[in-house]
């Protein structure tokens, strides 16, 4: 049995019985969901669940269902809608207004490129579950630690270097301190008089 996240009861086993050797498997409830290339094949894969997790980001983004016959015919389909105004550079005239924010313009920018790139029609050309996985931990970390790339950081940094080199005093000067980037974040190291 193929696990995907096409929706909530995702499969459904039919004549399952202990003496037959196939199952039969009905997707239902996925309109909207379901990879293009099921039509084709009728094989769900592991692809597959990553088109679903892509209509899933799309969602996520835009506050829009997946289907609904309430838009207009161009935006019915929130997939095929989503790639066009990706395409077209729309993203900010699409995304829903309680998750625009400019502070995080670029990481939400990253995240429907990532949402595009698992739309894509073409199975092969989908990114792995892993991939969007390691892609998302990666920018939730960047989240976790954006006080390291803000550029108003390094002002202050600057500032509380020019305190140390202030605080040595006896002709000590900027150049006698130095900086070390380790782990996102700034390190000021200052000599030590006198030693052992």
């Amino acid at each position: 049995m193929t696990n995907t996240l096409l929706k909530y009861p995702i499969l459904e086993l039919q004549g399952c019985s202990h003496r037959q050797t196939q199952l039969t498997t009905l997707v239902q409830g996925t309109l909207g969901y379901l990879d293009p290339e099921y039509f084709q094949t009728s094989q769900l894969t592991e692809k597959s669940d990553v088109y679903s997790f892509g209509v899933l980001l799309a969602e996520l983004l835009t506050g829009k269902k997946a289907v609904s016959f309430d838009r207009p015919e161009t935006e019915r389909n929130l997939a095929a809608f989503f790639v066009s105004s990706m395409k077209e550079d729309r993203l900010f005239d699409i995304v829903h207004e309680h998750v625009m924010n400019e502070e995080k313009a670029e990481q939400l920018k990253e995240v429907a490129i990532l949402a595009k790139r698992c739309l894509e029609v073409k199975g092969d050309e989908r990114p792995t579950m892993k991939e969007v996985a390691i892609k998302l931990e990666g920018l939730r970390t960047m989240e976790k630690h954006s006080w390291a790339n803000d550029n108003s950081n390094s002002k202050h940094t600057q500032y509380l270097i020019g305190d140390l080199s202030d605080a040595c005093g006896d002709g000590a000067s900027s150049s006698s301190i130095s900086t070390a980037y380790d782990s996102m974040t700034y390190h000021a190291i200052s000599p030590l008089d006198g030693g052992r």
